[in-house]
This record gives structure tokens, sequence and C-alpha cells, in this order.
């Protein structure tokens, strides 16, 4: 079972980031987590409708830098005094997603919790927001928040495609649910949905391969949750239809406030940008949390 020890949370002191401080906050008392609070600066030089002079950029860099260090500060007081926990404070001056990789790696996280701006968050994911830059990045899993934290997580869903990243989606949907009800989904595909269609065009009976498959699948199922140790929480789900789709329906009809699934399975990844990856669909579509995690060989 994965373990949280520290926790780094991305934060621009906006409304909406305030949800993501939140929720790494909760998270860091409930597994007795280190939680990092960071805030990237972005530099002056990267505007280029300013004609300031390289000192001038410099110095009013350093000073925005250490305004918003103190204003990190007083954020991290306040979580301290509320909750308890223990909590670091940093800022870097550079591209979000960049600093945000880097001080991921530097501290060794076991999670980081970012957010999506606004409504629009399709639109932001394709205009490369620090989000979809982040997801491109082989780092430690990422949670996306999208709700506000109103306590622990209550439903949680974990999608699998028995791909190798399979056992680490389900161990980590395990933690986070920290004993609430758990789903484990599997989806047969859309091939399956595209030969029932034709089935019942041509009239044909595929009662028992279809038996099987199902069948099958549970038997994977099964596997892969013994093999990382079963547990009264889990429910089996196993559906056929559009990957993404099936899924996201699933977390409007179990009322899931955390989805949990493979950023590089076997249906793609998030670096299959372009091309309609489960993993992406879910991320832009999906109305709960999500909780993306990385295959162990990265690939």
């Amino acid at each position: 079972m994965p373990s949280l020890r520290r926790i780094v949370a991305a934060t621009d002191f906006s409304d909406f980031s305030e949800r993501v401080v939140q929720r790494a906050a909760q998270l860091a008392k409930q597994h007795q987590a280190e939680l990092h609070l960071l805030h990237v600066v972005r530099p002056l030089d990267l505007y280029p409708s300013l004609t300031l002079a390289p000192d001038e950029l410099k110095h009013t860099d350093q000073d925005l830098l250490q305004t918003e260090q103190t204003r990190l500060d007083a954020m991290a007081a306040s979580l301290v005094s509320q909750l308890g926990i223990q909590v670091r404070t940093a800022t870097r001056l550079g591209r979000a997603h960049s600093e945000i990789a880097a001080y991921v790696q530097e501290v060794s996280a076991d999670l980081l919790v970012a957010g999506v701006r606004g409504e629009n968050t399709l639109m932001d994911l394709f205009l490369g927001s620090t989000v979809s830059r982040l997801l491109r990045v082989d780092i430690c899993p990422v949670l996306i928040v999208r709700n506000p934290a109103d306590g622990p997580y209550r439903q949680v869903l974990a999608a699998v495609d028995f791909s190798p990243v399979s056992a680490a989606v389900v161990a980590h949907a395990l933690m986070l649910a920290g004993g609430a009800p758990m789903h484990a989904l599997h989806v047969l595909g859309s091939e399956v949905e595209q030969r029932l269609r034709r089935a019942k065009l041509n009239q044909v009976d595929i009662t028992c391969w279809l038996t099987k498959l199902h069948d099958d699948a549970e038997k994977q199922l099964d596997a892969l949750l013994a093999s990382i140790g079963k547990s009264p929480e889990v429910i089996r789900l196993i559906q056929s239809g559009f990957p993404p789709a099936a899924i996201c329906q699933c977390i409007e009809d179990k009322q899931a406030d955390l989805i949990v699934l493979g950023r590089h399975g076997y249906g793609g990844g998030l670096q299959d940008w372009l091309l309609g990856s489960v993993s992406k669909d879910v991320a832009f579509a999906a109305t709960c949390d999500v909780l993306l995690i990385s295959s162990p060989s990265g690939q």
C-alpha cells in the first residue's frame, strides 16, 4: 500500500486554488503527512510588453518574491493553527509547470495537488495551462481538484484496464478512500460495444461470447485485487461501452467524489494529447476530483 509522507500543493492565491490548499491540507492531516505550499512567480522578463532595464526587472522580481513568500507563510500559519499539521513553504521564480515539477522532484513528493482554473477546463487544457503541462511530465501522482474539500472522500472509483499501472491505481484508491466505499471498474471497451451493435443488426446471438468475456474480466479483476490484498470495501464493476463515457457515467451513478486512473494504460495516456486517450478524456469531462497515476516503468 502506498503512503503519503510529503504532499505538494501548488497555489496562485486565487479563490479556486483555495480548494487545492484545503484538500491538500485535509489529506496531510488524514495521513500525517508534511504539506508543502508552493507558489511560482512569473518573472517580468516573460512579459514582452515590458521595457524595464534588466536591473529593474531583477529588483522588481525579488520584491514580488518576498511579498508572495510573506503571503504564503501567513497561509501556512493559519493551516498549522487550524489543523495542527506540518507545513513548509516555498516560492520560486520561473515558468509554473517547470518550477512545480522541479520542486516535486527536489522534495521527493508522494503527491502533487493542483487545480484547474475557472469553468473553462477543457479550453484551459488545450491552451496549455499549468495543469496540462504538468500532466505531460512523468512525476509523482497528480491530484486535480475541482470541488471544495468538505470532508474526506466518501465514494472513490478506480478505473483499471489491467495494464501494469492498474495495481497502483487500486492501491492509491484504497489509500485515499480510507475505509470509505471503493469501486473497482473495468470497461470491456468500445470494440465490445461495436460488436454488440453489429450482432444486433445481423441478428446474431453472441451471449456466450459476451459471458466468457465478462467472466475473464472478473478473473483478471480478482487476480488484480488479490495481488494488493483483498479488501471488503472493494466493489467490483464490469461494464461495456466507450471507456471515457462509461467511466464518467459510473462517476455520476455512484456519486463518486474521486476517480483514480492511470496516465499510461493500454488505451494510451495523457502524452497522447491529440489522440483521445481515456485518461485525457476523463480528466476533461469528470465532474469530481481526478487522481492520475504514472505506470511503474513510466511508459
